[in-house]
């Protein structure tokens, strides 16, 4: 049976990832308001519907792309059910085709391992070397419901904090498409 703990409202006591332990740095700087809870390794969309279950949210699905040089790298956050369509997306950006990024880039540029891609990583960002993109049916919804830059982890913020303190904080900007 996949394990989820309690809801908190704090951090955690002991942090697996340097990103994950600035993650909740900076939601407490910036008095950004939180539920989370802890996991087994969250592995399938079946794992992911448990977590929406016990935190009342919809966890979107957050996708790292990049060109065929890997020099463009691309953070495509969109609702969990949403299959990825490449030539809609490169279409919405007028862009060339993308893939997505290999795994070393994971570590490398988000700080996480493949599963644990978050819209968190751009606290890591200061070279702005991520472009963030979203879904508009994920900028739409009240919460935002994503990995905090663990497997383990899960967390429910406000959209609007997000969009409004937290990639503004990180000097990110970011583009909405309709796929």
């Amino acid at each position: 049976m996949f394990y989820i703990s309690n809801i908190f409202s704090t951090p955690p006591a002991q942090f697996i990832t340097d990103l994950q332990k600035e993650v909740y740095k900076v939601l407490g700087q910036l008095k950004i308001p939180f539920e989370r809870v802890e996991t087994d390794e969250a592995i399938s969309m079946e794992d992911c519907i448990l977590i929406n279950e016990k935190l009342n949210m919809e966890m979107v699905k957050t996708l790292f792309l990049c060109n065929k040089k890997k020099t463009l790298f691309y953070l495509f956050i969109t609702t969990g059910e949403k299959a990825f369509n490449t030539k809609k997306f490169c279409e919405a950006l007028d862009i060339s085709r993308v893939s997505f990024a290999p795994q070393e880039l994971f570590e490398e540029i988000l700080g996480t391992k493949i599963g644990a891609a978050t819209v968190f990583s751009t606290l890591t960002d200061w070279e702005k070397t991520i472009q963030v993109i979203f879904d508009r049916d994920v900028v739409e919804n009240k919460y935002y419901g994503c990995s905090d830059g663990t497997t383990t982890g899960y967390m429910k913020v406000k959209t609007d904090d997000i969009l409004n303190v937290l990639l503004p904080h990180s000097k990110h900007t970011y583009k909405i498409i309709n796929l």
